[in-house]
């Protein structure tokens, strides 16, 4: 059953909803054009979170005025019918500073039902109230009287109002109606259009990792919300340090953060599985320099799209049996890789922002970030001398 409102404004197609998309980043590249390529394993074709076979992700940006910039971004595991269809899925906390709606549900029976949504703090609730519209309004849907909705959030409140809570569940259905597979925009749009990290504007990020046929072929893939604070290392680089821009810094803004990471594998894996494949995702994460503050929310979401291992909404069978992956040495290893890779490239593919009170946050210098790697000679210029 959808609301009648629900319907004509998808009909209207969200005209006046909100902004147009920010222009795409001309010249900013990904980590992989200036020769950073975190690890041994080598990425999807697509080097992205939809490498993992059935992923969509779908933005909505949102700008208005001199102070909203802020969005949402949302991760649909397959094209069925999730809730019919659930799949396996942990959520880990890093550090719990944060508003993660749906999480203790995920972790006590191991199952996702619905889309996961990213989206700025004060923002959560419209996001859940829109997937519950959403799953409630699928066909097959028509007697279900509870969903889990599962909606992270990073505080981009330096750049954009969160006081006015402007999105609504009209724009999180906006972004969930252009999830697609295929390329994932990046930088400063979507849930990360207002976000900063590292003391450069951040963003959204992705990036994946192909295992080897002899550990199964499998695909793992990363999505990041970069909101977080720490001393920016690219390849074991001091890049805050050498350009003097770090939390430490006598002069440094007060800034706390946080990041939301979400995994994807096609890996037959189960909840217990996906918690310990979650937890790696931090390794990534502080390859780059995190600082994991007081005030920073860290979570990590892992999901199988596996369909062997999906688990139905109803069943005659009182009992299910799967074949599950047994080595989990190298699934470890891709998602710390992909997950140093994808916040590298919400860093790289950010514009500069400015936006509440006039504060702006400038997008990471590549022609500077060239000279250093030069320096220390990584990247496109080669390996250090032994």
């Amino acid at each position: 059953m959808r609301h009648p409102w629900l319907s004509s404004l998808l009909a209207a197609g969200l005209a006046a909803a909100a902004a147009p998309a920010l222009q795409g980043p001309a010249g900013r590249p990904r980590a992989r054009e200036l020769g950073i390529a975190p690890g041994v394993f080598s990425p999807g074709p697509l080097n992205a979170i939809t490498d993992v076979p059935g992923v969509r992700v779908g933005h909505l940006t949102l700008i208005e005025g001199d102070d909203i910039r802020t969005g949402a971004t949302v991760i649909v595991p397959h094209a069925g019918n999730i809730f019919q269809e659930k799949v396996p899925a942990a959520i880990v906390v890093g550090n719990g500073f944060g508003k993660l709606i749906g999480s203790t549900q995920v972790n006590e029976l191991g199952q996702i039902e619905t889309p996961i949504v990213l989206t700025s703090t004060l923002n959560v609730w419209e996001a859940a109230a829109a997937l519950v519209d959403h799953t409630l309004g699928l066909p097959g849907n028509e007697d279900v009287r509870s969903v889990n909705p599962v909606v992270g959030e990073t505080n981009d409140g330096w750049l954009s109002n969160g006081r006015r809570r402007p999105l609504s569940p009209r724009h999180v259905l906006e972004a969930l109606r252009r999830a697609s597979t295929g390329r994932v925009e990046e930088g400063s749009v979507g849930a990360g259009t207002g976000t900063r990290a590292l003391k450069f504007k951040g963003g959204i990020g992705t990036a994946s990792r192909r295992l080897p046929p002899a550990r199964g072929g499998y695909t793992v893939g990363v999505l990041v919300q970069t909101n977080f604070d720490g001393i920016l290392t690219i390849d074991g680089v001091p890049v805050g340090r050498e350009l003097h821009r770090h939390a430490w810094q006598e002069d440094a803004e007060p800034d706390s953060g946080s990041c939301m990471i979400v995994v994807a594998t096609d890996a037959p894996l189960d909840a217990g599985q996906l918690r310990r494949l979650a937890w790696r995702a931090f390794a990534g994460m502080a390859r780059t320099g995190a600082g994991f503050s007081h005030g920073s929310g860290d979570y990590v979401i892992g999901f199988s799209v596996a369909e062997s291992v999906r688990a139905a909404h109803r069943s005659l069978s009182p009992t299910a049996g799967v074949t599950l992956l047994r080595d989990l040495d190298a699934p470890f290893q891709a998602v710390a890789e992909a997950t140093e890779e994808a916040i590298y490239n919400s860093l790289l593919r950010a514009t500069t922002v400015r936006g509440h009170q006039g504060h702006e946050s400038r997008a990471l210098d590549v022609e500077e970030l060239k000279r250093i790697l030069e320096k220390y000679r990584r990247g496109n210029v080669g390996a250090p001398d032994e």
